[in-house]
């Protein structure tokens, strides 16, 4: 039997290699060192490039290209070059240039060359601050814009637009903040301010900037575990801040299996030898328990390492647990039973394990609600253990909570976490009513008054009068045997709560004793109307709210034993509102708006005119939207006339009435939400 053993590594290859970096050296030129990259084919424009201060670093991305040279780290050393480092990742190939000190760049493209100048720097430290002028004569050229984007899987993106000439940018981390420094920069007055951009969901908090001298220094606060990269595209320089997913028990970091290529050729190889393999090539430590044994035959060609040793464990159903750099194998039973083990033992310490009592001292939550959170649940879904208690205290608003240390420590946590200042909003609702209306009505009055009983009558011919009953007695009989008739009886009805207005003229003839006698009556009524309620509130967050302004108006009421009581009905103007802010800066509303008012007595009581709106939305900070309207007319149009009378052309008018009515009422709902900012974020 042969058997073959050895292990090698393989790089993967591209079958196409449109773009390629084919080599990376530095001459001296002009009194300046230049890099120069040799590529495939020329580049349509410069790359994007950006540097770092500290340590003083100069990098190129060139998207869509691959690293053609096979080395990965090339020692340079000339003049201000240390090294140049080629990385390839993403789709694009990016040249890391280690400086000897800071320095000022230009890059240029020569055919397939990239050529980049580099001029050695000292930074300039300002003891005093320095006006405009001054910044300007020293070349400090103020920053545009800053702003903040989410990106996709909960990224946070700092955009800052640089000035037109590249300045120096310094990244570097400092506990749980990101400094960011750009020099020969100057920041302008709208620009220096804090932007909280908690509620945006990403591992950014915070970002703070302010002016140094001949510099723009940034921190960017995070929260949790995150990772950072920074890059330039022409003058926007881009620095992004993801979420860290580490697993402890994955052997490499990234998604998938990322670990160097290998190829493995056994045949009735041990397992223990093969895992002596891998420990030689993956640099682990690994300890292998006794009850491990048997034997595997594998052929594995460019498989990268991390997948490998997860076939190697999966083919002898063993498990794996890592420590660091240290991994232990054993059978997957003994591992679970010893992980039992453990779990049991611990349990069995908790009941054990002596009790102590700790004060938590509660700024914004109610010591009595958090100490029913804690208590609350059973199992696995209570907070404490079985042996805990928490006893509020009210009047200090202090929280007592007895239990073993670890969960003490879990209680700890839990504060920190639940008891921050909630977050308000302004609520201001309006409600608009307009109304118009317009009415026109026209009308007569005709009739005869005979007095051929021969009564006196003065030697007037007409009389005018401003109504119809004035002018019949305008004409002086006085004998009770006098008879006036009114053959027409059609006058112009009030409109807007007005009588028309009338004219009246009467006719009589002295021989014949008789009079004819007219009245024409008139009214045109047109009208406009606005009403304009806001009511406005503040809350905290996910909290109700209710502002309600009106009248309470009696009615009697039966009760079941036949006597009569007095209760009451609103007819208020009323806002209640529940916001909720959500996590990209908007907040949703649930909302209840009326507009009640008094309307006609009746027999009964009171009667209530309603207007109301139940609804929910969605809308900006300090946005303001429609949600409701109700929108009302009104158009009627009469005519009472005398049949054929009423048609004569001119005349008709004498026996004819018209009225015309026209009203339309509009009612709109207007909501504006305004998140408030605390005296940090506002600062």
């Amino acid at each position: 039997m042969v058997v073959a053993l050895g292990a090698t590594t393989a790089a993967a290859q591209p079958a196409q290699e449109p773009l390629a970096v084919r080599s990376v050296t530095a001459v001296s030129q002009d009194g300046e060192d230049m890099l120069r990259v040799e590529l495939s084919r020329p580049l349509a424009e410069v790359p994007a490039g950006f540097a770092i201060q500290s340590p003083p670093r100069l990098a190129f991305d060139l998207p869509g290209a691959v690293n053609g040279t096979d080395q990965g780290e090339l020692a340079l050393e000339q003049g201000n070059l240390r090294s140049a480092r080629i990385v390839e990742a993403e789709g694009r190939t990016r040249v890391v240039l280690a400086l000897r000190s800071p320095a000022s760049w230009k890059a240029r493209l020569e055919g397939n060359l990239l050529l980049v100048s580099v001029a050695a720097t000292a930074p300039q430290v300002s003891a005093r601050p320095q006006s405009a002028p001054e910044l300007a004569k020293r070349g400090v050229q103020p920053l545009k814009d800053i702003d903040f984007r989410r990106g996709a899987n909960g990224v946070g993106r700092v955009l800052v637009e640089l000035p037109r000439d590249p300045a120096g940018v310094d990244v570097r981390q400092e506990g749980n903040k990101l400094v960011v420094e750009f020099l020969r920069t100057s920041l302008p007055q709208g620009l220096r301010r804090r932007l909280d951009v908690t509620d945006f969901g990403t591992p950014v908090r915070a970002i703070s900037t302010v002016e140094t001298g001949d510099r723009v220094r940034m921190e960017i606060e995070g929260s949790g575990a995150w990772e950072q990269s920074a890059y330039q595209t022409d003058n926007q320089f881009v620095i992004e801040v993801r979420p860290r997913k580490d697993n402890p028990d994955k052997l490499t970091a990234g998604p998938g299996y990322t670990g160097e290529k290998l190829s493995l050729n056994f045949q009735n190889i041990e397992v223990r030898a093969l895992l002596q393999v891998m420990a030689d090539f993956t640099h682990f430590n690994i300890i292998t328990a006794d009850s491990v044994s048997g034997a595997l035959t594998l052929r594995l060609q460019d498989v990268p390492w991390d997948q490998a040793l997860d076939i190697i464990l999966q083919a002898r159903h063993l498990g794996m647990r890592r420590q660091g750099n240290v991994l232990w194998v054993a059978p997957r039973d003994e591992i679970a039973a010893r992980e039992k083990q453990e779990l049991e033992a611990g349990a069995a310490i908790q009941t054990l394990e002596p009790l102590r009592t700790q004060a938590f001292q509660l700024n914004y939550s109610k010591a009595a609600d958090v100490a029913a959170q804690l208590t609350a649940g059973t199992g696995a879904a209570r907070l404490l253990s079985t042996r805990g208690g928490a006893m509020p205290e009210p009047r200090t608003n202090q929280l007592f909570v007895t239990d073993i240390p670890s969960r003490l420590e879990a209680v700890q946590d839990l504060i920190t976490k639940i008891d921050i200042p909630v977050r308000q909003v302004l609520i201001e609702a309006r409600i608009v009513e307009a109304s118009t209306s317009f009415g026109k009505s026209l009308g007569a009055k005709l009739g005869i008054t005979d007095n051929s009983g021969g009564y006196k009558v003065g030697n007037t011919s007409v009389a005018v009068g401003n109504t119809y009953d004035a002018v019949s007695a305008s004409t002086g009989q006085t004998s009770a045997s006098s008879t006036s008739t009114t053959m027409v009886n059609l006058p112009a009805t009030g409109q807007g709560g007005y009588d028309p207005a009338s004219f009246a003229v009467s006719l009589f003839n002295v021989g014949a004793g008789r009079f004819l006698n007219m009245e024409l009556s008139a009214l045109e009524a047109d009208g406009k109307g606005k009403v304009v309620s806001s009511p406005r509130v503040i809350t905290a967050n996910q909290a109700k709210a209710l502002i309600e302004q009106g009248t309470e108006f009696p009615y009697q009421q039966a009760t079941s034993s036949g006597a009569t009581s007095v209760s009451f009905r609103k007819a208020t103007l009323k806002l209640e509102v529940t916001p909720q802010i959500t996590p990209d800066g908007n907040v949703i509303l649930d909302l209840e708006i009326s507009k009640d008012s008094k309307g006609e007595t009746t027999a009964a009581g009171v009667a209530i005119d309603t207007k109301h709106v139940h609804t929910q939305a969605l809308v900006e900070n300090g946005g303001t939207v429609v949600i409701g309207g109700i929108f009302e007319m009104t158009d009627s149009d009469s005519d009472s006339h005398v049949p054929v009378l009423g048609e004569l052309p001119g005349l008709g008018m004498l026996f004819r009435a018209r009225t015309t009515s026209r009203s339309k009422q509009e009612m709109l709902v207007f909501i504006t939400p305004r998140i408030l900012q605390d005296a940090r974020v506002a600062r």
